[in-house]
């Protein structure tokens, strides 16, 4: 709700400040005084761009705050968000300087003009005659004939299944696409791995393969040098052994006597033993090793698969092979995985399609159903203003495909006069049939949607009489739930007000300046008596005047 609106240095405004009424406050003044001044002003704390004439004063800046209660519409989050300070009354300050800088504020916090647009857009309803009014789109359309079906429950579950059925067609898109586009992958993939699969490498093999072709290609050499040295060892007439076999001996009888030196003879007992084994091995070595072309060719050929590999995979050892293979497991694994997803959530899809179908068609029966009364209810008012043969009509089509409402293409359609074809709202009503349509459906779905402050500028353009005392009684009906503010020409609206505000003005240091200021009982009457007869007012204008604000 709006509390107060203090406007500095704006447009013919050098100081301004209005107090508005919880319920309707009227703006009347003389044509040219400066009332569309007030919404201008507000228009700022709005996030609008601004003008840089706007200036009263050139050589100061230009400040719009304007106080809200918010404590009914749950913005915290909203402030939390944004990284602003809540509390239940916020304070919306816009600051212009002569420079051209513009400075934005939500409770001293420092915002830009977005955050205000979207701030003020919960709060503030605003409706200028001849401005693209809500009633236009389609999509608040909908959302009064849904208020009126009482279809929010419904919705709301519509909604939340819709986001999962929705979120859940963009990621089949994407594996969909994945897989076409991996399907070329996958194929090589799989090539690599039945190759590496089809080597059946060994942890360790390469390097005994290695040096099992370095022992054949030197086994001549081998077989004669270990047969030597076998030879030499034990064999030969001087051999090592039995040269070390008749020291041991001699050395023998000399144990009793020198005990101390018994471990040389142990040592040398050691040494026989090791190099008659040695021996042994040698003379085995020698008669085993053969020169071997047909495994040397083959133990070469299974290098050769191995270094190819290793080459082609830009990798040092059969090791990193071996891991290359279990990776390219892991991933055809995948691929093999990501079709039965697809194949999960395709028909998880048809499942929550059909559930959200049979949502969808109660919330268009629903729709059916509300459509008539609020046409007939519609037709009532708009007679009440002067517009018997307007009707409205609520058209609902079956949408081609689901949409975030539901299954319905819903559109308001009106015609003007009797035999007239119904054409959607913004071709065919004017400026004035736009405001009272507008002012008919909001006051019908007054208690069924969360409507902001309204404000309208100037509906009443284009009626008088007893056309404007049926508007007003309706703004009257429609203040008694919501904050209205009206900026009016007509008495018999002016005379509903509860709060009554004059706009005028004055010459102040050879300057043209607008003024305001709330009145008072007896020059609310004096006020209106002028709207009715001129200035100064009649006395039967004065009686008409009395006459109009206590009925």
């Amino acid at each position: 709700m709006l509390k107060r609106l203090h406007i500095r240095n704006y447009a013919l405004i050098d100081r301004a400040e209005l107090d508005f009424s919880e319920r309707l406050t009227i703006i009347t003044g003389e044509t040219g005084a400066g009332k569309s001044i007030l919404l201008g002003a507000l228009g700022l704390v709005m996030g609008e761009r601004a003008d840089t004439k706007i200036f009263y004063n050139d050589a100061e800046k230009c400040v719009v705050e304007a106080w809200f209660d918010v404590a009914r519409y749950d913005l915290k989050d909203f402030f939390e968000e944004n990284e602003l300070d809540y509390d239940d009354e916020v304070v919306l300050r816009r600051e212009l300087s002569p420079s051209g800088k513009s400075r934005a504020f939500v409770n001293d916090t420092p915002a830009n003009n977005a955050v205000l647009r979207r701030l003020t857009e919960v709060l503030v309803d605003l409706h200028q005659q001849f401005d693209t009014l809500d009633i236009h789109e389609v999509n608040f359309q909908l959302r009064m004939l849904d208020a009126l079906a009482d279809n929010s429950a419904l919705l709301a579950e519509y909604q939340q299944g819709y986001r999962q059925y929705q979120a859940d067609r963009r990621l089949l898109a994407e594996l969909v696409e994945r897989s076409q586009r991996s399907a070329q992958e996958m194929d090589f993939l799989q090539f690599q791995w039945e190759e590496l699969q089809q080597a059946n490498l060994q942890e360790g093999e390469q390097e005994a393969l290695e040096a099992e072709l370095n022992r054949l290609t030197n086994a001549e050499d081998i077989k004669r040098l270990y047969g030597a040295a076998g030879h030499y060892l034990s064999e030969a007439e001087n051999s090592v052994i039995g040269q070390l076999q008749t020291i041991v001996r001699s050395l023998y009888p000399m144990r009793r006597v020198a005990g101390a030196l018994d471990s040389v003879s142990e040592r040398l007992d050691n040494a026989l033993t090791e190099l008659q084994e040695i021996a042994r091995d040698c003379l085995r070595i020698g008669e085993e090793t053969e020169y071997d072309p047909a495994r040397m060719s083959e133990v070469q050929e299974r290098l050769n698969v191995i270094y190819r590999l290793q080459k082609k995979h830009g990798v040092q050892d059969v090791g990193a092979l071996l891991r290359l293979q279990e990776d390219l497991q892991r991933r055809l694994s995948e691929f093999t995985d990501l079709g039965g997803k697809i194949g999960e959530l395709e028909q998880r899809i048809q499942q929550q399609e059909q559930r959200l179908r049979q949502l969808a068609h109660r919330l268009s029966e629903r729709r059916q159903q509300a459509a008539g009364p609020f046409e007939e209810k519609v037709h009532a008012l708009l007679a009440q203003l002067a517009m018997p043969h307007a009707r409205l009509k609520v058209d609902i089509q079956p949408a081609q495909t689901l949409t975030p409402t539901g299954a319905d293409a819903v559109q308001f359609l009106f015609a003007s006069n009797t035999g007239s074809r119904f054409l959607p709202i913004k071709d065919v009503a004017s400026g004035g049939e736009l405001s009272r349509l507008t002012l008919c459906a909001k006051s019908l779905v007054a208690d069924a949607i969360p409507l902001p402050t309204l404000i309208f500028d100037e509906i009443d353009a284009g009626i008088s009489g007893e056309v404007s005392r049926r508007m007003g009684a309706i703004l009257r009906e429609l203040s008694n739930r919501h904050q209205v503010v009206s900026i009016t020409h007509t008495p018999q609206i002016a005379a509903c007000a509860d709060r009554h505000y004059f706009v005028y003005k004055e010459v102040d240091n050879g300057r043209a300046v607008t003024r305001l200021r709330a009145l008072a009982p007896a020059e609310r009457v004096r006020a209106i008596g002028i709207m009715l007869s001129g200035d100064p007012p009649s006395e039967a204008a004065l009686a008409t005047a009395r006459e109009l604000i206590g009925s």
